[in-house]
């Protein structure tokens, strides 16, 4: 243990971590910037922060303070001692409505905030994109915004004192009246009074550099607005008294289309004097679908709030008589606004890759110029993407002049880094030059500061590290940035990547089949890191059940690009910190649809525990519930269910069992069928198989086939219902002669195929535990007995949601080589999309019963979920299913040391969901898991839509 750690251990009360996953985990932000910090301190309270600056003083080590880690410009990254206020310093102190103010602690999540002030009519008024996750801290360190800027202002306009401890340890209290100010710092100002009355450009959005003149006597001589902004360079918050703003009763939407983007930049500073809560942008380029927008070439969503709806319509009304525009929508109910606005929304997920799927980044994200000058900066900010051979596509905050992009900037060769020195060189001068700031939201960081010269000058800059040195004569804080920074091209976090793509199983399509790049795909927004899953969303179950940063979605790819580094995890493939890291992933593919740039850590999950233990001993459960398909087939060969059942049924063999395989204790193992689906099949189907309608291969997947027989039974009377003719695929391999017609048809007779000996299997089980090499095995022979059906129009119908996306999605980017695995994964259908293809003119029965339950995760993810509401609806089944996760997740929630994470998981929202349904509903779940997960923790017996339906058929028979 080094002296420093041993030190801050003996000082503090929180967590001291010095290991490679504490250390990884905090290397980048949201930035192209990459540091690799000595250690990371979780205080527990503000003497811990101070007793942190005491020992790295002692030790000349620098300390930088973090939130949520979603800083675009790098200040949030550092080299030595990292404090993380979001594990303990996180807390809502008060909230006092009568005099709308809260005291809250650094590490506290906006959205926490939101929610406590909301039963008082109140909120916090800024509210950037990353609400869900980012802390005060972390905002009044970047002064952040947000969308209702134009009414609320930034985050300094919501301060109204601060506990702040400075680089030399002095406890202060900033405010007003030069409330807490260093000794020296008045000095400073009053010396330069001429300088700050002059030197800084008047615009909404000025974040760049130190706000000195907030500390001019008309100003109010405001110490701790002037703090805000400095990212963490002057001191370090521990406590923040904030003002709340009155939230408007009603809002109304309206959305303005103009011909293109220059002409609605130049409208956004017009609609100003209506009093709008935003004016937010866009362009075509941003919305791959139009259809729900007025007519235009690009859009303004302004919004108004009122006492009432009326109200709120009429100051939107107003609005768009004002403005002149080629098409107009205004909207007052509050669904209609949240589907218009996440438009606006997706927007921001959309500019992180350009439309070909290429990866843009950030680096000048938000520069603002006077809203009056709008129109003509982003002209010339086009003409300079366009002379440096460079791609983007800006949005934001139109209002208040601050745009966002993300460039196609070459990141990854010496020649594309210095394009990127130039281009930033060059925009500093053109945002200068029509009066703006080089930061309009997120901060300098390492991306800006460096040409803060073209913006304030050299005197100004000076004058700024005076300040610094009043506050941090050591500078121990977060130095390199906003003064004596580093430079904007140095420490980029792609530098240390392999050049030459790594040997990988999977085919990454979508990343030119470079595992780096799939790795590189987390920009460091942290969606992932949201405590509640909103609506259906589903990402990322293992981060709320812990908290953990290693356990997020984002933690992980972090430690994934230290791997593939190499620097500080040196071991590769064989770590077992990216191991354990990976370990609590459910792989419920929720990231892949959430995520706004599609990280898939399902899928580079399974990648590393395929080379991870290569050549090596496996887990139990790797075995056991890896290699389900083969145990199971042995037990049906033999005919043995009944005998396993009961010897399951035994304790003492069901306690050596679980502990053989690597089954968590607290689990039940799962009863077999006595008959599995294909023999209930076989011997049914002697019947003459009916014609007239499309013909669909019911896909006998290993969960239907040998635990859930009765959901493919249902699904078969369903289908024949609706007028289908229902087969199963072949099971012995036919060669198919030229011409090849009747051939086919033989292939498809579902007895003769049932006499063959062989079984498709998508290779869930495998691919989930990184058996890859079996994996392509069992496709491969699967799609050499789909052959024949591969040359027909038949689609394949998979009743179970994981097996449906792993043939989706898995199977052509693990076997990327083989053109069958595209044809046979474009066949694929879920039991509602079937019927809504190919048997639309079919009335299901109508059940007119409440539902509950929860989509499954994959459905989610891969699949959609939209046939399925259509076809519940017309059922007559009413009611939303919950997002989130059933926590059971396959062989995740069986295997030991998985079951408080995976109860957890359930408990979030499909537990409560079902315990809370009312008499008589439905609980609907189309997985065997979540059916599993649903019979074991709450006693009640889920069930698939086909079942439901089958019922159904039976009652209005």
């Amino acid at each position: 243990m080094s002296e420093l750690e041993a030190e801050l251990r003996k000082a503090v009360r929180g967590e001291v971590g010095f290991d490679v996953t504490s250390r990884a985990l905090t290397t980048m932000d949201a930035s192209n910037y990459r540091r690799v910090p000595l250690g990371v301190v979780a205080p527990h309270d503000a003497d811990d922060v101070a007793a942190v600056l005491e020992v790295c003083r002692d030790h000349m080590v620098p300390v930088v303070a973090r939130g949520g880690g979603t800083s675009i410009a790098g200040q949030a990254t550092g080299t030595g001692i990292v404090l993380d206020f979001t594990r303990h310093m996180k807390g809502l102190v008060s909230l006092d409505p009568d005099t709308r103010t809260a005291v809250v602690q650094p590490g506290l999540v906006l959205d926490r905030l939101q929610e406590a002030a909301a039963p008082h009519g109140l909120r916090f008024g800024p509210d950037p994109s990353t609400h869900s996750r980012c802390t005060l801290g972390g905002m009044i360190g970047n002064n952040s915004c947000g969308s209702h800027s134009v009414a609320w202002g930034t985050t300094a306009d919501s301060v109204r004192e601060l506990d702040v401890i400075s680089g030399r340890g002095q406890r202060l209290r900033l405010g007003q009246e030069w409330a807490g100010a260093p000794q020296g710092l008045r000095e400073v100002v009053d010396g330069e009074l001429a300088r700050l009355r002059t030197g800084f450009p008047e615009l909404p959005r000025r974040i760049s550099g130190y706000a000195l003149d907030a500390l001019l006597p008309e100003n109010g001589a405001d110490v701790a607005r002037s703090f805000c902004g400095s990212e963490g360079t002057l001191g370090i918050v521990t406590e923040a008294v904030v003002r709340l703003v009155e939230a408007p009763r009603a809002r109304a939407l309206a959305v303005l289309g103009y011909g293109d983007e220059g002409a609605a930049a130049e409208a956004a500073a017009g609609l100003l004097p209506y009093g709008p809560l935003t004016v937010e942008g866009m362009a075509a380029d941003l919305v791959p679908s139009a259809h729900v927008l007025p007519r235009g070439g690009a859009w303004l969503f302004v919004e108004t709030g009122g006492e009432s709806q009326d109200e709120a319509r009429a100051r939107a009304e107003a609005i768009v008589r004002a403005a002149d525009v080629v098409g107009s929508t205004v909207v007052t109910d509050p669904g209609g606004q949240r589907a218009l606005w996440r438009i606006r929304e997706d927007a921001s997920g959309t500019a992180t890759r350009m439309p070909d799927g290429s990866e843009a980044w950030p680096g000048w994200e938000d520069c603002a110029v006077p809203p009056q000058r709008l129109g003509a900066y982003l002209r010339d900010f086009r003409a300079l993407l366009t002379a440096h051979g460079l791609r983007g596509t800006p949005y934001g905050h139109f209002g208040d002049g601050c745009i966002h992009v993300r460039i196609d900037f070459d990141l990854l060769t010496e020649p594309g880094v210095a394009a990127f020195r130039r281009f930033s060189e060059e925009l500093a001068e053109v945002v200068v030059a029509h009066g703006g700031s080089l930061s309009g939201e997120h901060g300098d960081g390492q991306a800006r500061a460096e040409l803060l010269p073209k913006m304030y000058g050299h005197d100004m800059v000076r004058l700024f590290e005076r300040a610094k040195g009043v506050w941090d004569p050591d500078d121990l804080l977060n130095p390199g940035m906003l003064v004596r920074p580093a430079p904007l091209d140095a420490n980029l976090r792609f530098s240390v990547l392999p050049r030459e793509p790594v040997d990988v199983a999977f085919g990454y399509p979508a990343d030119g089949g470079d595992f780096s790049a799939a790795v590189r795909r987390c920009v460091g927004v942290a969606k992932c890191r949201t405590t509640s899953a909103a609506g259906p969303a589903v990402m990322c179950p293992s981060f709320r059940a812990t908290g953990e940063e290693e356990h997020s979605t984002r933690g992980r790819a972090r430690l994934l690009h230290e791997m593939l580094a190499g620097e500080l995890v040196t071991d590769g493939w064989r770590s077992t910190e990216v191991r354990d890291a990976l370990d609590l992933c459910l792989a419920c593919k929720g990231c892949r649809s959430d995520c706004p740039v599609e990280v898939d850590m399902a899928t580079y999950k399974a990648e590393f525990l395929h080379h991870h233990y290569e050549g090596r001993r496996r887990p139990a459960a790797h075995h056991s519930m890896g290699r389900l398909l083969q145990w199971l087939r042995l037990v049906a060969r033999t005919r043995t269910a009944p005998l396993v059942n009961a010897l399951a049924a035994v304790p003492p063999f069901a306690w050596a069992a679980k502990r053989l395989g690597g089954i968590a204790p607290e689990r039940d193992i799962p009863r077999l069928a006595a008959r599995t689906f294909s023999r209930w099949w076989e011997r049914r189907e002697k019947a003459p198989v009916g014609t007239g309608g499309d013909l669909v291969l019911l896909w006998p997947d290993t969960f239907t086939e040998h635990l859930s027989p009765n959901v493919g039974q249902a699904a078969v009377r369903v289908l024949e219902a609706a007028g289908l003719r229902v087969a199963l695929p072949p099971t012995v391999r036919w060669r198919t002669p030229s011409g090849g017609g009747e051939e086919v048809t033989v292939a498809m007779d579902p007895v003769s195929l049932l006499r063959g000996r062989e079984r498709v299997c998508c290779g869930l089980t495998y691919i989930s535990t990184g058996q890859l090499d079996r994996a392509r095995a069992v496709l491969r022979r699967t799609l050499d007995l789909m052959e024949p059906v591969l040359g027909t129009a038949a689609p394949v119908v998979v009743l179970e949601p994981s097996c449906a996306a792993a043939l989706r999605s898995d199977l052509p980017e693990l076997l990327h080589d083989d053109p069958r695995a595209r044809r046979l994964a474009d066949r694929v259908l879920t039991f509602a999309e079937a019927l809504e293809r190919h048997a639309p003119d079919w009335t299901p029965p109508r059940v007119e019963r409440p539902v509950v339950g929860q989509t499954h995760c994959h459905q989610h993810a891969v699949l959609g979920d939209a046939p399925d509401r259509r076809l519940r609806e017309a059922a007559g089944l009413a009611g939303e299913l919950s997002g989130g996760c059933c926590g059971l997740a396959g062989n995740f929630g069986f295997e030991k040391g998985h079951y408080e994470v995976s109860v957890a998981c359930a408990e979030e929202q499909v537990l409560p969901a079902v315990r809370g349904a009312g008499e008589g509903a439905v609980v609907l779940a189309d997985g065997y898991s979540c059916r599993t997960q649903l019979e074991q923790l709450a006693g009640v017996r889920g069930r698939h839509l086909a079942e439901v339906l089958a019922e159904g058929l039976g009652a209005s028979g």
